[in-house]
């Protein structure tokens, strides 16, 4: 009867083992033919939402449109992202490299001031109107883990269908949509000078490729831009 017990204990370790190994993580869906060449250029950065609450206080404290500027030379294996945004009373500009990865429209970069490991997808792209940006973060040692999810426009502002499927999308990643945050035009941001009078601007107007996911959590900006 030990005996028995034993062997069943163990068989149920290595189904376990087993199962653990073989069952498939959940798919990441990012843009169709996705096409990195289209997507390089000058992007606004119009909306945001993250389960970090550091990162949700620093932008429901000033929600500021970031201008984004993407380059990728062909020859190598990662792009720049330039963002311009004012903080401090003055535009700020700051370049993170982003690795090209095997999987289209999938990129990586390290955050080293969180420790951070970061994963981005473009989920959504409609070239010369709008993207989506999923990224995933994971924080080490901690192993703090954090979802982000940014609305890009090639304009200062997206329209209401846009919205609608943004806020869905954010939803089946298991965010509130109600915590979006809408960033807000403060003027043209030249680095080195200060602020200028802010002005308004109103909100204005997917196919798909699976990737597996990796672990959620902060990025570059947690908590700053």
């Amino acid at each position: 009867m030990m005996r028995s017990a034993v062997s069943l204990t163990f068989l149920l370790v290595l189904g376990l083992a087993w199962f653990l190994q073989v069952v498939p993580e959940p798919l990441i869906l990012t843009e169709e033919n996705f096409d990195l060449s289209r997507f390089m250029g000058r992007w606004y950065e119009v909306a945001v939402v993250s389960t970090c609450p550091h990162y949700m206080q620093h932008k429901r404290g000033y929600p500021v449109i970031v201008a984004l500027e993407l380059k990728h030379v062909a020859s190598e294996g990662n792009f720049t992202r330039m963002a311009a945004s004012f903080r401090n009373g003055s535009c700020k500009q700051m370049t993170t490299n982003y690795s090209l990865t095997s999987t289209p429209g999938r990129f990586f970069h390290h955050v080293a001031r969180f420790g951070a490991d970061v994963d981005s997808f473009v989920v959504r792209s409609r070239y010369d109107e709008y993207a989506v940006m999923l990224q995933l973060s994971t924080e080490k040692p901690s192993g703090n883990k954090t979802t982000k999810l940014k609305l890009y426009s090639r304009t200062l502002s997206v329209g209401a269908a846009v919205l609608d499927d943004f806020k869905t999308l954010v939803r089946q990643h298991g965010v509130n949509d109600d915590a979006i945050i809408m960033n807000q035009n403060k003027g043209e941001c030249v680095p080195g000078e200060q602020v200028t009078q802010p002005v308004t601007a109103q909100p204005q107007s997917w196919k798909r490729n699976t990737v597996p996911p990796v672990v959620p959590a902060q990025e570059e900006d947690t908590g700053n831009v």
